[in-house]
């Protein structure tokens, strides 16, 4: 909710948010920037601090004192069971640390500002009707982008747009709400484990077309989510996870994009397939329709049909996304986004993460057991020769492997909150269950024999030679998955681009011709 330098443009109240602070603050940060504020922090005994975008300022050389905290409390509204406050008929968010007598001892007064002109990239989308999902880290932009969204839906289209506001982060504090929102209507939330039930008392007391909410985040919200998609109104909101992948792989909230369940294959089907005969497929029709992934402010990441997005994965590839850019200028840009498969995100084969997006790494794959057996996982991994280190921290893992009889435990719904990391499920503590998981996590080819593989990898290189020297796309003979998996890691190696197409069986690579170094 901080202001940032583009074409859009913001309504900035910050000085309301400084008019809470003692006297002495307020003198000193009315000498900064103010319309780069970020937050303000007081904690007790510890000097009070202003931050900026590249900038920390101490704004007292006085330690805070509970009269301090005190004289901004009183100017406050009151202080929600999520520990939150605000500043009436504005978007600024004031959170409060308690001690164990639950007497407040710190403050963080963020600055929040509406700013308009920020979903460009998006306004096609919201006009279709569809129910439409945001996916985003924290802090990129995604409540932002929900407040002019409800905006222009109410304002612009004539639509009756109700918004779900838990934390008064989209309409802001008090009972009057935020122009920002335009003429939508606004339901608070008494606590947020109210989340779910306000959200179908706006359907069934208040005819709605569109319904807006923000961070769909346990089983009754993706629940009350379906309902409201099943009732025929539109729904645009926010979820937990910054992926698609991330959002398969949590068990609470994989059902807003259909679910997945594990399928036993007949041997032939398995075979026609060229895979194993325990397979994951999409379980159920998505919840939502589009889905967009933030990649910052100007830059989103859109899946026009969440459904073949959500299959693609479940494949083993990357679904062709659309890329949009709004550029210094206010144009959008549109490009289709690079469809590589998993292999290729990884320096390191034939070890593979296909459901979790991250900046390559060098080392072992970090896994945090959930009621898993750490010495039955850690020799299953030495049995496939894999490299991997079991870890404590949730926060320092790179996937989680949980026993499918905890999925409804409370530890690990909020170990799924505070990781990214991509969540797998086993049934039992042996080391054959794990093997099987580890295989199909990591992508190992299974069931090839070498004159398979020989075969595969000639025409393959053959092919990468023909596409260099005469600058052509050449596309390769029908391969089975495994095989084309193969193909996409050496092709790699080279440095080449391919992509798999067609339907099976006659699915094919189709490699295309760029400048390499080495072949």
């Amino acid at each position: 909710m901080t202001a940032f330098k583009d074409n859009s443009s913001p309504v900035d109240d910050v000085h309301l948010l400084v008019a809470t602070l003692p006297g002495e603050l307020q003198d000193t940060l009315r000498k900064l920037p103010l319309e780069q504020l970020l937050e303000v922090i007081m904690d007790l005994g510890r000097f009070a601090e202003a931050r900026f975008p590249e900038k920390v300022v101490r704004l007292s050389e006085k330690p805070v004192t509970h009269d301090d905290l005190s004289h901004v409390i009183a100017q406050l509204g009151e202080f929600t069971d999520d520990n939150r406050a605000g500043i009436e008929r504005t978007l600024h968010r004031i959170s409060a640390i308690r001690n164990r007598k639950g007497i407040i001892i710190g403050l963080t007064l963020r600055a929040g500002r509406a700013i308009f002109g920020t979903i460009e990239l998006l306004r096609d989308l919201i006009e279709t009707g569809q129910n439409l999902l945001i996916l985003g880290r924290p802090g990129v932009g995604k409540t932002t982008k929900l407040r002019e969204i409800a905006r222009v839906l109410a304002d612009d289209f004539n639509k009756r747009v109700v918004v779900i506001d838990t934390s008064n982060e989209i309409a802001g504090d008090g009972d009057i709400h935020h122009p920002g929102i335009g003429h939508a209507r606004r339901m608070q939330v008494p606590c947020p484990d109210r989340q779910h039930a306000v959200m179908i008392e706006a359907v069934e007391n208040h005819t709605p077309e569109v319904i807006i909410v923000d961070e769909i985040g346990t089983e009754a919200e993706a629940a009350a989510a379906r309902t409201i998609a099943e009732r025929g109104v539109q729904l645009i909101g926010t979820a937990h996870g910054n992926t698609l992948e991330n959002l398969i792989m949590n068990p609470v909230l994989s059902d807003l994009v259909g679910g997945v369940q594990t399928v036993t294959l007949g041997d032939d089907e398995a075979r026609r397939r060229g895979t194993t005969k325990t397979v994951s497929e999409r379980k159920s029709p998505h919840t939502f329709d589009i889905l967009v992934e933030m990649v910052d402010r100007q830059e989103v990441l859109v899946h026009k049909d969440t459904g073949s997005a959500v299959d693609s994965i479940l494949r083993g590839y990357l679904p062709r996304g659309e890329l949009r850019k709004q550029l210094a200028d206010g144009q959008i840009q549109v490009e289709a986004a690079k469809n590589e498969p998993p292999s290729s995100r990884t320096p390191k084969p034939p070890v593979v993460i296909p459901n979790k997006r991250r900046p390559d790494t060098s080392g072992p794959v970090r896994v945090y057991p959930h009621g898993v057996n750490r010495e039955t996982l850690e020799r299953a991994g030495r049995e496939l020769d894999l490299d991997l280190k079991i870890v404590s921290r949730v926060d320092s893992a790179d996937l989680i492997i949980a026993l499918r009889s905890r999925a409804e435990d409370l530890g690990l719904k909020k170990i799924t909150r505070l990781s990214d990391a991509p969540l797998h499920f086993i049934k039992r503590n042996t080391t054959a269950e794990m093997r099987r998981l580890l295989q199909r996590i990591f992508n190992l080819v299974q069931g090839l024999d070498d004159e398979e593989i020989r075969e595969a990898v000639e025409e393959t290189e053959q092919a990468a030679r023909l596409a260099l020297e005469q600058g052509v796309e050449v596309a390769l003979m029908p391969r089975r998955p495994a095989l084309r998996k193969v193909q996409h890691r050496y092709l790699s190696s080279l440095g080449l681009v391919a992509q798999s197409t067609g339907r099976e069986p006659d699915r094919h690579l189709v490699i295309y011709p760029v400048e390499i170094d080495k072949l």
